[in-house]
């Protein structure tokens, strides 16, 4: 029987970040757009960013700031199926929204350019 992809775990900036179920995970690359000129289509190349989402808790004592930085750091994306994703310029791109409830969500939205995956 074939593992398929099940846990996701996230490293941001040295530390570990326990997430929930249904993280995301969008590798950027270059992507084709359509041109449209006359009855043909052409393609014109675009770089897009890649972009990793997930939501973690927050817990009691945890510092919003030391969780929340500007700077960029590398992100280490790793999956239960081997392969580990590496961004060494990612940066957070969303606000600071805790959720209330059901674990204290926190919301994580990560952008970077070049990554490197490793395979084991």
């Amino acid at each position: 029987m074939t593992q398929t992809l099940g846990i996701i775990d996230i490293v941001w900036k040295g530390r570990n970040i326990p997430v929930e179920k249904g993280a995301k995970l969008k590798l950027g690359g270059i992507k084709n757009n359509p041109v449209v000129y006359g009855r043909k289509v052409g393609r014109a190349g675009e770089y897009e960013a890649s972009t990793i989402e997930a939501t973690t808790a927050y817990e009691r004592g945890q510092s919003v700031k030391a969780l929340y930085t500007n700077e960029e750091g590398e992100l280490q994306v790793l999956c239960d199926t081997g392969q580990t994703f590496v961004w060494p310029d990612a940066f957070l791109t969303d606000n600071r929204e805790l959720t209330g409830g059901e674990g204290g969500k926190v919301g994580l939205k990560w952008a970077g350019g070049d990554y490197e995956e490793i395979v084991n």
